[in-house]
């Protein structure tokens, strides 16, 4: 699971579309971190950021030297596109998603999206996942093999991106296939968020019809508080807009903690001492295990800005109308942050972590995230003595951004 690959020194060059890196970044990420801490892409008119310290600097700036007016994932048709100087907020209809605007349209509309992921609210969704944990477990442990990606971190994580936005669980297998067909990319291309839309939003604009229809008293937070939402000038979001509003919940909820989960569960297979020191208390250790398998396995390679105001870096200037991509997955293998990061240490002492972002745009769901890894790892282990991962039947598709074991077959 570790990179053995080296990329040729000599020339060497870096794009997050290209093949090879697609194929595999980490070899890239070394070289950039030792070599290239603020590099270039001339082709996109864009710097790459690799080390921990510089992209935790660089995300804690929340004063609009860098927005994501470009979209925090513009693929290469977007980045393409030269900008002459600072690029303005979109206009506001139709509206974008919301992450696209800097203050206070970004956080106000983010606010709508967020009460059932407050940190003091997230510790009453236990019981459901537990539920729902266990729910898949009793149908998949008789078939004696199964996907520990799809068919169990999967279902269960749509299942709760279904109860956020008020779809029936039952749509769960499709919100995933749907939420995974999207992510995949061409070499070259990339994922823009906006090429699935059609797929995402056949789900959600409906739930706001419906809900608009039903009088939105509150009852599906996160609908009924976008139908209430009103923009600075005044206007409402129309059903579509308020839709779209409502993708970051929808990918986000369903695509990155079943990638984690499974990995690691396969991590610590890897590491027989380091399981059974995890099975010695799955209350206990599971909680700490989690934060090293998600700096160790978290998918989510890089996100974009662009620089509104010069800003200075390792004596470079970057100019307005330029962007910045923070390679998140270089920062989690940094040296200079983690002793021996490419190893997998359960127990790694962790101050800071870069897997759920940081500063203004940090995840949303991460307190929800944290809380369904926990107890989906606790849940297997408890009901399942022993278990082996198909190594070679597991499959990683290429990606620019979400590179991250979409197949881990398992036998227990």
């Amino acid at each position: 699971m570790n990179s053995t690959k080296q990329p040729v020194q000599q020339n060497f060059t870096y794009d997050p579309f290209d093949p090879d890196v697609m194929a595999d970044p980490l070899p890239y990420y070394r070289i950039l971190r030792d070599e290239h801490p603020v590099y270039y892409i001339e082709k996109w008119d864009t710097y790459a950021l690799s080390r921990f310290d510089d992209i935790w600097n660089v995300l804690g700036v929340n004063d609009g030297t860098f927005v994501a007016s470009e979209g925090t994932l513009p693929a290469a048709n977007v980045l393409a596109q030269r900008n002459d100087g600072a690029v303005p907020d979109p206009p506001l209809h139709p509206m974008p998603f919301h992450a696209n605007f800097d203050s206070p349209i970004y956080e106000n509309v983010r606010k709508c999206t967020s009460s059932q992921f407050r940190i003091r609210t997230v510790p009453k969704l236990a019981d459901r996942i537990r539920t729902l944990a266990n729910e898949r477990l009793d149908e998949l442990l008789p078939r004696g093999s199964f996907d520990l990606t799809q068919d169990y971190g999967g279902i269960v994580a749509a299942s709760m991106v279904c109860d956020f936005v008020g779809l029936p669980v039952d749509l769960a297998p499709d919100v995933l296939a749907t939420v995974n067909a999207g992510s995949l990319a061409q070499p070259g291309e990339g994922v823009e968020v906006g090429n699935a839309r059609p797929g995402y939003l056949s789900y959600l604009t409906p739930i706001i019809e419906r809900r608009r229809a039903e009088g939105h008293d509150g009852s599906v937070p996160i609908a009924d508080s976008l139908i209430e939402y009103r923009l600075p000038d005044g206007s409402a979001l129309n059903d579509m807009e308020a839709a779209v509003q409502m993708l970051g919940v929808f990918i986000g909820g369903t695509e990155t903690v079943p990638k984690i989960t499974a990995t690691g569960l396969w991590q610590l297979l890897r590491h027989p001492d380091q399981l059974a020191a995890v099975r010695a208390d799955l209350d206990a250790n599971v909680p700490v295990a989690r934060e090293e398998i998600i700096r160790y396995s978290a998918p989510a390679q890089w996100f974009a800005r662009t620089v509104r105001r010069p800003y200075t870096i390792h004596g470079t200037t970057i100019h307005p109308g330029q962007r910045v991509i923070t390679l998140l997955a270089s920062a989690a293998r940094d040296e200079r942050e983690y002793d021996n990061p490419d190893d997998f240490v359960w127990n790694r002492p962790i101050d800071r972590l870069l897997s759920f972002g940081h500063g203004q745009h940090f995840c949303l769901g991460v307190h929800v995230a944290r809380l369904e890894i926990t107890i989906m790892i606790q849940e297997f282990l408890k009901r399942v003595p022993e278990y082996r991962i198909d190594e070679a039947a597991a499959s990683r598709p290429p990606s620019s951004f979400q590179w991250g074991w979409n197949n881990i077959p398992v036998e227990v």
